[in-house]
């Protein structure tokens, strides 16, 4: 059976037009870089940038029964949110693996999922296996939409003359709709997943173009880019945020991935509940920052070692811009995770030593300058 043919954004043409280097991501064509993966990511941690986000799941509930539904299939606790509130949750499998790591929206009507690209599809499904008696539709609404997200200190300078309500109102994990560049129909959220401030906005395929470009212009004084996934990786990457495919899997539990905080055992049964009480007591292993000693990179898979014993494996690591060091994220044995532990890393066949630091690698500063 042939491959389904990548799916392109709204902003596609664009991306290609301006020097995106295009790959195959998750079943869409998006751009990994536009001049160098380093030259995005200080960009982003020193002024402002654009990255199209299209590629995520977007996910509409309406009807009586939509929050029943969502609390069913989600670890966290929809109904603790209030209109115009942002919630990070999870979606289980019945063993406590993981299907996806989701942002819940509680509108004014109605609720909102953003999910990730390569799960989409098992998310929806996943819906629909549980609808249950449920009086709620779910509408896919993908490919009728584009996301964009203006990350960095500058975003909210860089983003606030184009729309029709005081950004600082939308505090960290809500969101506000309005109009944004000129009469667009916005949804401007403000979660992130760079470690900087910032704002993410969907609006309608047709007007991604009119509004990625508004943004390029407002951003122009600021240093704006635009940024491809690399850099997004290497920026989630130091905020020590994680990756589904990397720190979080079906076969990872989310007490392991430190991300238990999002399981909410005691709100009653919900998909995987079960499995997620005994992953509670017993994780198994722990997720760990690791600074390498050397300048070699551990990459995914990657075996460590503690006390000369096998003790886990590396799931993500790079040399970080922002710290110049190599840096690794990794799953570990519990008593191999305490800061400060010293373990070791096969790179490639060759022993690196390694250090156990806390996470996240970088906190953005308190204040941020002047713009």
């Amino acid at each position: 059976m042939a491959d389904a043919t990548p799916l392109k954004t709204p902003l596609f043409d664009w991306h290609q037009a301006h020097g995106g280097r295009i790959v195959d991501f998750a079943g869409w064509l998006m751009p990994v870089q536009y001049t160098s993966i380093v030259e995005e990511h200080q960009a982003v941690r020193r002024g402002v940038g654009l990255f199209d986000v299209s590629h995520m799941g977007r996910l509409a509930f309406e009807g009586a029964g939509a929050l029943d539904w969502i609390d069913r299939v989600t670890t966290n606790d929809p109904s603790k949110l209030v209109p115009n509130q942002i919630q990070y949750s999870l979606m289980a499998n019945e063993l406590g693996g993981l299907i996806d790591d989701v942002l819940v929206y509680r509108l004014e009507k109605g609720y909102y999922v953003v999910c990730n690209a390569s799960n989409r599809a098992a998310v929806v499904e996943q819906f629909h296996d549980h609808l249950e008696a449920a009086r709620a539709k779910l509408t896919d609404r993908t490919l009728e939409t584009a996301m964009i997200a203006v990350q960095g200190p500058s975003a909210r300078a860089t983003l606030q003359p184009l729309f029709d309500q005081p950004l600082d109102a939308i505090k960290y994990y809500h969101v506000a709709i309005g109009k944004a560049a000129g009469g667009v129909q916005a949804m401007v959220s403000r979660t992130g997943y760079t470690g900087e401030d910032g704002f993410e906005l969907v609006v309608e395929a047709a007007d991604a173009e009119k509004v990625w470009e508004a943004l390029l212009d407002s951003g122009a004084g600021f240093g704006v880019r635009a940024c491809g996934l690399g850099a997004r990786d290497t920026l989630r990457f130091e905020a020590g945020m994680p990756l589904y495919g990397h720190e979080l899997s079906a076969t990872i539990n989310p007490f392991a991935a430190g991300v238990g905080w999002a399981v909410k055992l005691d709100k009653g049964e919900f998909v995987g509940s079960e499995a997620l009480k005994q992953h509670a007591t017993s994780p198994g292993a722990a997720r760990v920052g690791l600074r390498l000693a050397g300048k070699r990179i551990a990459r995914q898979g990657c075996k460590v070692s503690f006390q000369d014993r096998p003790a886990g494996e590396v799931t993500s690591g790079t040399f970080a811009p922002t710290l110049e060091a190599s840096l690794a994220m990794a799953l570990v044995d519990p008593e191999a995770a305490a800061p400060g532990a010293a373990v070791v890393v096969d790179v490639r066949g060759k022993p690196e030593p390694a250090e156990v630091v806390a996470l996240p690698f970088y906190k953005r500063p308190k204040t941020a300058p002047a713009s």
